[in-house]
């Protein structure tokens, strides 16, 4: 049962935790029923969902004597990290974010051995994919609900709302869609708010996550195992039923990182196609040369897909520059214990560029850990990943588990997204990479070598 409620609660995180841990205040709490089903909850409200299950979980994993699967270190460094973070506190500089922050890193940890201790066999592993994967896939079809109905019919109600001067509205509806922001008054009149024309305009989809980005974070994170699922699954099935499943999962998930337009995500997936290429027992030749088409044909339509936003100036890049430049200007000034676990929009807001836009978060979270936490909190948090995906893909390599590789592979592509994004910060990322992580270092630790067996 724990499997199976602590992947319910996963997939709750994916619906209603999209938003990062330091915009608590930001979120508000729903007011009705119709809210809370259709909007996202203040992130506090997670750990009220994730300490119960942990004391059980840790009761649980007490009663059944664990053993650890793997290296020393792969439990020393995630303690050390969360040492160091609170040894970091006292000196922060935004008790609150701090505080938040530190709740967060806390429930990353737990589900990190949590995930070890309990989730690590097949059976287990199956029952937290149920209703992880559900979730995932109502996000999935979420965006795509946003992509072809819901942004053209809200930019085209705005547009008819504003060319008929409103008078097409009843006044609770108008008095409605000026609270929500989506009409704004300039200069005494009433218009539709261009922030959102823009959105709409750019059908940029972000599910239930807080940005596209994060969208395309759970896409790489999730896709690849839903996938393999979706293949290995449906073997029995009519060949109809099969190919019908094959092609929903590649339409909703592929379908979803494109229309994310997230640039990073982008090459991201074609570097994990890459690494599947080559585990793959083909012949050496057949295998560079489908790469190089690979290269060619991706980079070829990224160019074009993207052409527009490098002419423009690639504002989002220059933007990162400026924030990684701060983080790192930051951690030489604090070195030891930095300016506190999630508060770099304070020293950011000293040390940016005065046309930059005000950011609360790096875009990266391994910089972040340095700037936030010193070198030491920055040094443990590189090399518990950085050890982690190294034990995996070791492992999986030459086994012929390909659900178990799919798992690891999207872990790969999430973790790489932090050079980036922010998704350590939030809920329904972390807490199901790290979960995700811990069981796959259980689950690999006894595989054999099958060679042959990626055919």
């Amino acid at each position: 049962m724990f499997p199976l409620l602590f992947g319910l609660f996963l997939g709750l995180a994916i619906l209603k935790f999209g938003n990062p841990v330091i915009l608590d205040a930001n979120v508000s709490a729903p007011r009705d029923f119709a809210e809370t089903w259709g909007e996202a909850w203040p992130p506090h409200w997670a750990f009220w969902f994730l300490v119960p299950l942990t004391l059980v979980g840790v009761a649980l994993a007490l009663a059944g004597q664990p053993r650890w699967s793997g290296s020393r270190w792969l439990w020393i460094l995630p303690l050390a990290w969360f040492g160091w973070q609170l040894a970091a506190a006292p000196q922060t500089v935004d008790g609150t974010l701090t505080t938040l922050t530190l709740l967060h890193f806390g429930g990353c940890v737990a589900c990190y051995f949590l995930g070890a201790w309990l989730l690590g066999e097949r059976r287990r592993f199956h029952f937290v994919l149920i209703g992880l994967l559900v979730a995932f896939v109502i996000c999935l079809v979420r965006a795509t609900e946003q992509k072809l109905f819901e942004f053209p019919q809200g930019r085209q109600m705005l547009v008819d709302g504003e060319q008929a001067g409103w008078t097409n509205f009843a006044p609770e509806v108008f008095a409605r869609l000026k609270t929500e922001g989506m009409i704004i008054m300039t200069n005494g009149v009433d218009i539709a708010n261009p922030l959102l024309l823009a959105k709409f305009e750019k059908g940029r989809v972000h599910g239930t996550m807080v940005y596209p980005n994060a969208l395309a974070g759970v896409v790489l994170l999730l896709w690849p195992v839903t996938f393999a699922l979706a293949v290995t699954g449906t073997r029995r099935f009519r060949k109809f039923t099969r190919v019908a499943a094959i092609a929903l999962t590649l339409f909703l998930g592929l379908g979803s990182l494109f229309w994310t337009g997230s640039k990073s995500g982008w090459l991201i997936s074609v570097l994990l196609a890459a690494v599947c290429l080559f585990r793959l027992n083909w012949p050496g030749r057949w295998k560079w040369g489908t790469l190089f088409f690979l290269v060619v044909a991706s980079l070829t339509v990224f160019g074009v897909r993207f052409q527009k936003y490098f002419a423009s100036g690639a504002t989002s890049v220059s933007a990162r520059f400026d924030y990684w430049h701060a983080a790192v200007q930051n951690t030489r000034e604090q070195p030891l214990f930095g300016s506190g676990p999630g508060t770099f929009q304070r020293p950011y807001a000293r040390l940016k560029r005065p046309e930059s836009e005000m950011a609360r978060l790096t875009h990266n979270d391994y910089l972040e850990q340095f700037s936030d936490s010193g070198i030491v909190g920055g040094l443990c948090y590189a090399a518990w990943v950085g050890l982690l995906l190294w034990t995996l893909l070791r492992r999986i390599w030459r086994t012929g588990e390909v659900v178990f590789f799919a798992a690891v592979l999207g872990l790969l592509g999430w973790f790489l997204q932090g050079a980036s994004e922010f998704g350590l910060y939030v809920p329904a990322l972390a807490w199901t990479a790290f979960a995700l992580g811990g069981a796959l270092l259980k689950l690999t630790a006894e595989l054999k070598d099958c060679p042959g067996a990626a055919r």
